[in-house]
């Protein structure tokens, strides 16, 4: 099984950044009311997507034996990422204002950085320690 490491993570790092590609791009088509938003691509491509990132975390997370609610790090990434899907989806779809849709927007982002430099840090607090201005 881990033999399989190499190929889930380059397949995690390049789902992540093709999450992160396709929420901006969808993004940017709600600030400018594109129509683009409609097309049928844009509904299905970032499922899939999200699909095989869900997948090779779960593969990864199996060959590392580290857990949501066992390592505190993965417990952040979890919860964050549930806050980024509920944001991502008041942003692309539920948001009852444009401004609404916009703060969600700029949120979920928010959220992503602090999934991404937890990961990395594997520390759940790193992100939300203050930097000290010495």
């Amino acid at each position: 099984m881990a033999n399989w490491y190499p190929f889930l993570m380059l397949t995690h790092l390049v789902t992540v950044a093709l999450t992160l590609a396709l929420f901006l791009l969808r993004g940017w088509w709600l600030l400018r009311d594109s129509p683009r938003l409609e097309n049928g691509w844009v509904r299905i491509v970032p499922h899939i997507n999200d699909t095989l990132l869900l997948a090779s975390a779960v593969g990864l997370m199996i060959i590392v034996h580290q857990y949501p609610f066992v390592n505190s790090w993965l417990t952040g990434k979890v919860l964050a990422l549930a806050a980024y899907i509920f944001l991502g989806s008041i942003a692309l779809k539920h948001g009852s204002t444009r401004r609404v849709r916009i703060a969600a927007f700029v949120a979920a982002l928010v959220v992503f950085g602090y999934i991404v430099v937890t990961a990395i840090t594997r520390n759940p607090m790193v992100p939300l320690t203050p930097i000290n201005a010495t």
